[in-house]
């Protein structure tokens, strides 16, 4: 029997795993870089370890490193999770060398699904070898690991060997190993659906195929929303997909719980590849079979056996990732104090923050998965739109709200989504649309929180006028101080309200006869109400911060891997040409020229680590080379 486990991951994984690991009476021990020292992993666990550094590379990924701490810890078991070195073969195999448990399939398998590109020669898929324009458009992928790292759409052949060269960077960055294959894009162009089916399997012969997912709404080839079970397969497509998905399992001896992912165009279903581990998405397989997919892996670690056939399944889950990230800002993470994550009951919640929390630069930008489980999918989405909704998610920019946009998006409600969603759909899914009263509620709150210092006079008041930033705009808000409290004033951009209540944290507004509830939240001069932030903005502003046209600032903190070939200051550069390339959350970031002109300043230098908003490059448009009238 297992009695200590150690943990070789970090954030929401890290936690999840200790979470059922306490219930089932086995201690654990956390590993953590520096920068996560004091993260909610290393708290919930019962011992840690500390890796020094903060790269992954230098703590996440150091197998030696790992297997010693376990050693140290007196552990018995290690669970590796998902991402770094779960789809590790070395690292398996030093894990029980070391006379620990392996919580996870044997090496061997590891090994043949693990590179996607022996997974499908097993298969009987062969990778594109040379590349033509008739192979076009084509899918750059790493051969380990996943989460959309080292994957890139190429549909010109001049950028394949530059998105070749970028998915390699970016596959060694995250998973130790540079290894990528070519093979046909076959996205949401041709309607395609990203369906995958969790197998589970016991060291006696038994694997049990546990239903679909439907992972299709996807940026950047990481998936955002996902379900259980797929909607809309045909009875006799879902057999199919069981039948491969057991046959892949056996075919190399698996164990413990897998994935088995598939790319399905109308009623074909095209072999993508093995996950050997636990997925991000598992919580949706669990509450549709009513199982623990992390107690059945130690169960299957610890010899025993899958009792019968699977559970039957009840009802449909949909899981959200809620991210540190702009959407509208091509999906740039973001970093920060999380101020306050509180979402509503009656969902599941998997996080690896908690309130006051820092969202570093160094790991994926994912702060929370939500899950709703219902009779019905239409009852699953509605709950878990809403619950996301009415999240307070105080701190960097989220997803939030194209989660909310998406679920409640008439493709998505009726099943009819694609690989290709947010390829049609992100411009409208991201527009701006705040709260018009936002800003008066937020001056309302701030108002009350000063009103102590001073006392009513008997004389009129005069207006009050604060301006707030709101999704890039400016927005005033209006008030008065009057013998009852608060007023709205007519004159402002919420004018003609009646304020019912007002204090620091809720100001109630009767508008046209229905009361709405702000509650309001402030940390230095950020403002959140309900759910839109706002910056409350100095009354004169400093004339000095201003930027000279054309400057490139930094989109994100990170680091700068790489500028372009030859480029430096007097370069003659055109809107969209790529200039340098940022590391951020273990993704690399292309950054472009705003404008055609003249590069007058280059501030970026390799292997610099830049703040946001640092500036990296000045474009001057009005030096544009002679003839050259293109912008951005």
């Amino acid at each position: 029997m297992i009695s200590t486990v150690l943990v070789a991951n970090r954030g929401e994984i890290a936690c999840r795993i200790a979470r059922t690991c306490g219930e089932l009476g086995i201690r654990t021990v956390a590993v953590h870089s520096d920068a996560d020292a004091n993260a909610l992993h290393v708290r919930g666990a019962d011992e840690s370890v500390r890796l020094p550094g903060a790269a992954p590379a230098d703590t996440y990924l150091r197998g030696d490193l790992l297997v010693k701490a376990a050693l140290a810890a007196g552990a018995d078991a290690v669970h590796p999770g998902y991402g770094f070195l779960s789809e590790n073969a070395g690292f398996a195999r030093a894990v029980q060398d070391a006379g620990l448990v392996w919580i996870g399939p044997p090496p061997e398998a590891i090994e043949a699904m693990a590179s996607k590109t022996r997974a499908k020669e097993l298969m009987g898929i062969a990778p594109l070898h040379e590349v033509t324009e008739a192979d076009l458009p084509v899918l750059v992928k790493a051969a380990a690991g996943g989460g959309g790292r080292g994957m890139r759409v190429v549909r010109e052949l001049a950028d394949l060997d530059a998105e070749l060269a970028a998915a390699r960077a970016e596959a060694a960055s995250a998973f130790g190993d540079g290894e990528v294959f070519v093979e046909p894009y076959l996205g949401g162009d041709a309607g395609g659906r990203h369906v995958e089916v969790q197998v589970l399997a016991d060291t006696h012969g038994t694997v049990w195929a546990l239903g679909t997912r439907d992972c299709s709404l996807q940026r950047r080839h990481q998936k955002v929303i996902e379900e259980s079970p797929a909607p809309g397969l045909t009875a006799e497509l879902t057999a199919e997909l069981h039948a491969l998905a057991v046959r892949a399992a056996r075919a190399v001896g698996y164990t413990g719980a897998g994935t088995v992912e598939f790319l399905v165009a109308g009623d074909r279903a095209h072999f993508l590849e093995m996950n050997t581990r636990l997925q991000v998405e598992h919580p949706v397989t669990e509450a549709v079979f009513g199982l623990d997919l992390v107690a059945e892996q130690i169960r299957v670690a610890e010899g025993h056996r899958l009792d019968g056939d699977p559970p039957p399944a009840r009802g449909h889950a949909v899981e959200a990732r809620l991210y540190a990230e702009d959407p509208a800002r091509d999906w740039a993470p973001q970093t920060g104090r999380l101020h306050r994550l509180a979402v509503p009951g009656g969902v599941r919640l998997d996080t690896g923050f908690t309130d006051g929390d820092d969202i570093g630069v160094h790991y994926d930008p994912m702060i929370a998965k939500v899950v709703a489980h219902a009779p019905t999918r239409a009852e699953a989405v509605r709950t878990l739109a809403s619950a996301l909704e009415r999240a307070a998610i105080h701190g960097p920019v989220t997803n939030r709200d194209l989660l909310v946009r998406s679920l409640r998006h008439p493709e998505f409600a009726e099943g009819r989504m694609d690989t290709g969603f947010y390829d049609r759909h992100l411009t409208a899914l991201t527009a701006p649309a705040p709260d018009r009263y936002a800003p008066l509620a937020a001056a309302l709150a701030d108002a009350h929180g000063r009103s102590r210092f001073g006392g009513w006079r008997n004389l009129p008041s005069q207006p009050q006028v604060k301006w707030y930033a709101v999704a890039g705009e400016e927005h005033e808000a209006r008030y008065r101080h009057t013998r009852d409290g608060l007023a709205a004033d007519p004159a402002g951009e919420a004018g003609g309200v009646q304020v019912v209540h007002a204090e620091a944290g809720l100001v109630v507004l009767d508008v046209d006869g229905v009361r709405r509830r702000f509650e309001v939240g402030r940390y230095g001069e950020k403002v959140w109400v309900n759910g839109t932030a706002l910056t409350a903005l100095p009354r004169f502003p400093d004339p000095t911060a201003q930027l000279v046209p054309g400057s490139l600032l930094a989109p994100m903190p990170g680091t700068v891997v790489r500028v372009a070939d030859g480029l430096a200051a007097g370069a003659s550069v055109r809107a969209g040409e790529p200039l340098l390339w940022l590391e951020a959350m273990k993704m690399q970031h292309r950054i472009s020229a705003p404008v055609t002109g003249t590069l007058s300043a280059l501030h970026a230098t390799e292997g610099q680590q830049v703040e946001v908003g640092a500036l990296l490059a000045v474009v001057d448009p009005a030096r544009a080379p002679a003839g050259d009238t293109a912008s951005a």
